[in-house]
């Protein structure tokens, strides 16, 4: 965990935001969901809600890519920047929207089942055939 205020944003700028929490450290999701609107695997960072606010939003559009969450992303230049399910208290934030340094490492793989053939997975972290790693 990394602790103090972060700031990120989109590539263009136009959705801002501001944690106040520790940040995890990166969980690499590898379904296909992912892989589609990432355009390769995706990493996330996780954070409470109430520690995420947006500092500028116009342009923040939320696609739900599922019944059981939502992906939020800048409409006007197509960055991925969030994802959050209905059922949990937590928002992931993708890594590459924070300002360096952040201090972060990739800690484990998610969905392994489900990782594209473009790439090799890194042997020494952990990795879970499904969406869930184990508390």
């Amino acid at each position: 965990m990394r602790a103090h205020e972060h700031r990120g944003r989109c590539a263009c700028g136009a959705v801002r935001f501001r944690v106040h929490a520790d940040l995890t450290d990166v969980v690499a999701c590898h379904c296909q969901t992912c892989r589609r609107w990432s355009g390769y695997f995706w990493g996330a960072t996780h954070v409470s809600r109430e520690a995420l606010s947006i500092e500028a939003g116009e342009t923040l559009t939320w696609w739900a890519s599922s019944d059981l969450a939502e992906r939020g992303f800048c409409a006007q230049c197509g960055s991925s920047l969030f994802y959050r399910r209905h059922d949990v208290d937590r928002i992931s934030i993708a890594p590459g929207a924070l300002e360096s340094p952040t201090g972060l490492a990739t800690a484990a793989h998610i969905c392994v089942a489900e990782a594209g053939d473009y790439y090799d997975l890194d042997p020494s972290l952990p990795q879970k055939l499904g969406p869930e790693m184990d508390s």
